[in-house]
């Protein structure tokens, strides 16, 4: 498909504010016609002019039936800031912030990404992420700032009351063992000082 026209100065890209600070929904726009559509997911200088980063190390790529919950992730270690997106159905994105010297430490931002609505989510280095599929099955593809470190990768526990994750649940969820055994907040590692994670706030 033919690359889009955009006037000098113009974004193909916007950003729109959450509840969170740091977390932002990414609203590509969709060029469409009679053959389909078309439209930018990354653009080095674009993200860097909105001030997102533009150095990813990994890009993942998953398939769910409807009712699969999975997270709450983060690590310790290499935390990895993630810019998610479904390909394929619908999900319920969330995104916790877990630095205890951030004023809203503890509190979670949701929203529904689908391949109809296009939207991407951008969770920081310093959050836990997951999300709950809500379509008959989904496809998620994320960007991550940094490779998967299994040794210190954390589930935090989805159905933490002290969070309070309104999960839009259509019966029990399918879980990992390892997201079954998440630990609660007040358990759970988290992270200190914030300003190592500096470069990827906006």
């Amino acid at each position: 498909m033919d690359r889009p026209c955009v006037r000098p100065g113009g974004s193909v890209l916007e950003l729109i504010p959450t509840s969170l600070k740091d977390v932002v929904i990414v609203e590509p726009k969709v060029f469409g016609d009679e053959r389909g559509f078309f439209l930018e997911s990354y653009n080095e200088a674009t993200f860097r002019s909105l001030g997102l980063p533009t150095k990813f190390m990994q890009d993942n790529h998953s398939g769910s039936r409807k009712g699969v919950l999975r997270g709450l992730h983060y690590q310790l270690k290499q935390p990895q800031g993630k810019l998610v997106r479904a390909l394929r159905g619908e999900i319920f994105d969330v995104a916790v912030d877990l630095r205890r010297d951030s004023p809203q430490f503890g509190q979670w931002f949701g929203t529904a990404l689908s391949a109809e609505n296009r939207r991407m989510l951008w969770v920081p280095p310093g959050f836990a992420h997951g999300f709950l599929v809500t379509s008959d099955f989904a496809e998620v593809a994320y960007k991550a700032t940094a490779l998967y470190a299994p040794a210190s990768e954390r589930s935090l526990l989805w159905s933490d009351p002290a969070i309070g994750i309104e999960w839009p649940l259509d019966g029990e969820p399918t879980l990992s063992e390892k997201d079954r055994a998440g630990l609660p907040l007040a358990d759970a590692e988290t992270y200190g000082d914030s300003s190592e994670f500096a470069s990827h706030t906006l």
